[in-house]
């Protein structure tokens, strides 16, 4: 009987971890990325007309669901939105749009590669530099894996007061502080501790088990995520405050639409992405609610094809091709650059 008992116990144990546990993985991932849109829609205004329940909404959506601070986000995203693909004018300034501030892991202009050298004496680019542009489009993937653990600390350090992730947010944390700063903080508190429950088996698993599964789940939500914005705007031209366009062609130029292609289906797409598949319009019309973006869509692409204004639409295997090529491009003329500033004896 006792045998029997824990033979029992055993194929349960083998059927929690097998079976279950990665079953959670992926449903907290996917939880975790698809509540991202909720927080974006009700933060872009989408929903209600009085902006403190968007707020509000981007509160619970946010930082007690992810673990992103509203304020933080706001921030972060408000100047994104701005200036798209747009390089700061300097390593001090902060000017440009802060989701392509990727230095010295990514650089997406020679311009951007070769910024750093102004932090070293002699003007030329640091080892880590020169060996992090050279194989960027094969660290790509693996820094895109990172991106939530990124944002999940500068939305603490946000909420509690211990940092600013720019220098713009500093100033604006400094004019005008949070917004919100009891709920800030009671949401991110309140994430950590049902995230901690849930990690755990609420207490049931070991320690190294547990950081496993968060950081599986973390991990994978943030690639996830970073994938549909990196689809959005990487790749895509890349200007600086000397060359920069109009506002209409800077948010056209700069991004791409996501369709259904290589055998991806458009509800997949649209599914995936969203309604960020819908880049382009949304940039252009970043408060116009989700369901109504489609019919906005068609206007928009009749409008840029009669102005002669470029817009692109790439299915998710050609954008991401675009993507590392376009990496790789900046690799290219980075290497070809610095040989020239040091040919060999």
């Amino acid at each position: 009987f006792l045998f029997n008992v824990l033979g029992t116990y055993h194929i349960s144990c083998d059927f929690i971890i097998v079976i279950i546990v990665p079953s959670l993985l992926i449903a907290l991932a996917f939880f975790t990325f698809l509540v991202r849109y909720g927080s974006d829609f009700h933060l872009h205004h989408q929903v209600f007309k009085q902006r403190k329940y968007g707020d509000l909404a981007g509160i619970f959506w946010g930082n007690l669901m992810q673990g992103f601070s509203m304020q933080w986000w706001k921030n972060k995203h408000n100047g994104h939105h701005a200036v798209p693909n747009l390089h700061n004018s300097s390593l001090e300034s902060q000017d440009g749009d802060p989701d392509i501030d990727t230095m010295p892991l990514l650089a997406w202009s020679l311009k951007q590669a070769q910024s750093f050298r102004e932090l070293n004496a002699n003007g030329k680019d640091s080892t880590f530099v020169k060996y992090a542009i050279k194989f960027q489009a094969f660290t790509y993937f693996p820094i895109l894996l990172l991106a939530r653990l990124s944002w999940l600390n500068e939305s603490f350090k946000t909420a509690y007061g211990l940092g600013a992730s720019t220098e713009n947010a500093k100033l604006e944390m400094e004019k005008r502080g949070l917004q919100y700063p009891r709920l800030e903080k009671i949401g991110i508190a309140l994430h950590y501790s049902w995230m901690l429950a849930l990690s755990s088996g609420f207490g049931r698993w070991s320690i190294a088990y547990s950081l496993m599964y968060f950081f599986t789940a973390t991990c994978s939500s943030g690639f996830f995520l970073a994938l549909v914005f990196g689809l959005g705007h990487n790749g895509m031209a890349v200007y600086d405050a000397t060359t920069r366009p109009d506002f209409w062609k800077l948010q056209v130029t700069t991004t791409r639409n996501i369709t259904g292609g290589h055998g991806i289906p458009q509800f997949f797409v649209d599914w995936f992405c969203g309604g960020l598949q819908y880049q382009v319009d949304h940039h252009l019309f970043p408060m116009m609610p989700r369901n109504n973006i489609v019919k906005c869509h068609k206007l928009v692409e009749s409008f840029c094809k009669e102005w002669d204004v470029e817009y692109h639409e790439a299915d998710m295997w050609d954008g991401t091709v675009e993507v590392l090529s376009h990496l790789q491009n900046v690799s290219d003329d980075f290497l070809v650059d610095m040989v020239k500033d040091f040919p060999a004896m």
